[in-house]
């Protein structure tokens, strides 16, 4: 059994720190060695919430995400990364900050569970659930050209006003990363009832098992949100 927990970055540096490490080795499995918008500067930004894969035997992270809640502080990494290749992209983040707004980011699974869903769909249905919790009606991602499936079936849109049609040379000249966003991360219209159920399920219970069928794999994840 997997434990998911999700904490707030500034109450759990320890975690935070393996999060980091284990985020840096599979970018650099890739061939990515620098990532604008991949540094540790959010351990210190309340406004972060880090959403972790933990082995419940050996307390090992095999995976994570981020969720960055738009502040005017901190800029969110979609604005850290591409601004230098499209500086419209500010005003846009600025225009929803009143409303609330953030994004989801960094999200990595080590090869140990590939294969699980957990490093992508799991994850991504916790950060989901989260958004009315942290006052989200909107959220962006930057995701790779693996990924933008799952953001379309995650309720994304591509954001066709920036970059090219929504795309840009990220991290690097040989790489393609797609801006997208979420316009309504409160009812989720565009996802399946089933999806929708499963992120309300976990939005209402502080503490969950779950059990999930992936791709014929059954899946146990004990799921704990320590967000007040």
């Amino acid at each position: 059994m997997f434990k998911l927990i999700a904490f707030r970055a500034v109450n759990d540096r320890e975690r935070c720190l393996k999060f980091i490490e284990g985020h840096r080795q599979v970018l650099e499995s890739i061939g990515v060695k620098k990532v604008t918008s991949a540094n540790d500067k959010w351990i210190e930004n309340p406004d972060v919430i880090v959403v972790i894969v933990e082995s419940k035997e050996d307390g090992l992270i095999y995976g994570g995400a981020r969720i960055h809640k738009a502040n005017a502080t901190y800029p969110l990494p979609i604005v850290e990364a591409i601004e230098d290749l499209d500086v419209s992209i500010r005003d846009i983040i600025n225009a929803d900050i009143d409303s609330g707004t953030g994004e989801i980011c960094g999200l990595w699974n080590s090869r140990k569970i590939t294969g699980l869903g957990i490093g992508a769909i799991f994850m991504s249905k916790a950060c989901l659930a989260l958004a009315t919790k942290l006052g989200l009606t909107s959220m962006y991602a930057l995701l790779a050209p693996m990924t933008v499936k799952l953001g379309h079936e995650t309720g994304y849109e591509i954001l066709t006003q920036v970059g090219n049609n929504g795309t840009f040379y990220y991290p690097k000249l040989d790489l393609i990363a797609t801006a997208m966003k979420l316009h309504d991360a409160v009812g989720l219209p565009l996802v399946t009832p089933e999806f929708r159920e499963s992120v309300f399920e976990i939005r209402n219970n502080e503490h969950l098992i779950i059990e999930e069928n992936y791709r014929g794999r059954t899946v146990v994840l004990e799921y704990t949100s320590y967000i007040k």
